[in-house]
């Protein structure tokens, strides 16, 4: 990791920090449209324990526990996770969701083939570089086990805020202080490769609307 992505990580990192911090539950208690797919795909393929990548202040981790699944819920935050424990104990769900800080630039802090499934919500859109994202789906590989299942989104270069802002190279733009790595339709295939892809689904979000992609893939038997 160069110098320049150790600076672009720490900011965000602090970043993110701040904004759970000053705006708990910044995105509401009903779970995102991509997770409610997710549970479905999840169950369809007989998963019980679900990993999730960037879970933030929980909306997601939290349906996902409501929905009878045994949630291991990441996130850089140890900010967002707190109101995520929080939450789990006020909605009766503290059994069935873990919390654990990870920086997803790091080995995942689990054992292979531990998780039936693995979810992550514009995660690995985030300022990581392909070559940490590429790291990181290796690793989403080792930790499922053989059919196991990736539900992932990212924005992709059609997003209106692609090419606009501060620009850090690698298809990575800043704008109003939040990164993001835009995603071509060829990295999605090259992240897919010796995967099954299932599907990549093009789909908006909010006001903008942000343009993103929904990808599910599944590591083979």
């Amino acid at each position: 990791m160069s110098g320049v992505e150790r600076e672009l990580g720490a900011a965000q990192r602090e970043h993110w920090e701040r904004t759970y911090g000053e705006h708990p539950g910044m995105y509401g208690q009903e779970p995102s449209e991509p997770a409610v797919h997710a549970a479905a795909v999840f169950r369809a393929a007989g998963a019980e324990v679900v990993l999730e990548l960037g879970a933030g202040h929980g909306r997601d981790a939290l349906y996902l526990a409501r929905e009878g699944f045994t949630v291991r819920a990441t996130d850089f935050s140890p900010v967002g996770l707190t109101q995520l424990q929080q939450a789990a104990a006020a909605q009766g769900t503290a059994e069935r969701v873990s919390t654990a800080v990870q920086d997803v630039r790091e080995p995942l802090a689990f054992a292979d083939a531990s998780v039936d499934a693995v979810f992550a919500h514009m995660l690995l859109c985030m300022a990581l570089s392909t070559e940490e994202i590429g790291a990181l789906v290796a690793e989403v590989r080792r930790v499922l086990r053989p059919g196991g299942v990736l539900v992932y989104t990212v924005r992709h270069t059609g997003d209106a805020h692609y090419g606009a802002g501060i620009g850090h190279g690698d298809d990575i733009w800043e704008h109003g202080g939040f990164a993001v790595h835009y995603f071509s339709r060829a990295l999605v295939d090259a992240l897919a490769e010796g995967w099954h892809l299932d599907e990549v689904h093009a789909f908006e979000e909010g006001g903008l609307p942000r343009r993103l992609w929904r990808v599910t893939q599944s590591r083979p038997r």
